[in-house]
C-alpha cells in the first residue's frame, strides 16, 4: 500500500520506490472517496466479526460441535474491534468538535 503525505497543494502517494523520486498527486476528491471506501470497508468488517460472534454462540446454545473457547475468541475479537471503532468514532468527533471552536 503506498505511503500518503499532505502537502500545500494537495495529498501525493509515495510510491514504494520512493527513492527515485517518483511521486503521484491524488485530488481532494479522490482522497475522500478513498478515505470513504477505507472507512466503510472497517465498518464491514466490524459487522462480519459480530454476525461471525452471535452465529458461533448460536450453535453453542443449540448444542452444535462448536468449542467453547472458539466461541470466546470470536466474542472477545469482535468486542474488541467494536470498541477501537467506536473510539475511532470518538477521536473524529472530538477533532471535529476542536476545529469548529476555532476562530477563523
Amino acid at each position: 500500500m503506498p505511503l500518503q503525505s499532505i502537502s500545500p497543494v494537495g495529498m501525493e502517494t509515495i510510491s514504494p520506490s520512493a527513492q527515485t523520486g517518483s511521486t503521484q498527486r491524488i485530488s481532494p476528491y479522490n482522497a475522500q472517496q478513498n478515505f470513504a471506501d477505507m472507512l466503510k470497508d472497517s465498518i464491514n468488517e466490524v459487522n462480519e466479526a459480530q454476525l461471525s460472534s452471535d452465529d458461533m454462540t448460536n450453535k453453542l446454545v443449540k448444542g452444535e460441535n462448536v468449542e467453547l473457547h472458539d466461541v470466546m475468541i470470536a466474542s472477545q475479537k469482535a468486542s474488541i474491534s467494536l470498541s477501537l471503532t467506536m473510539q475511532v468514532r470518538n477521536k473524529a468527533v472530538e477533532a471535529y468538535q476542536e476545529i469548529m471552536r476555532m476562530p477563523v
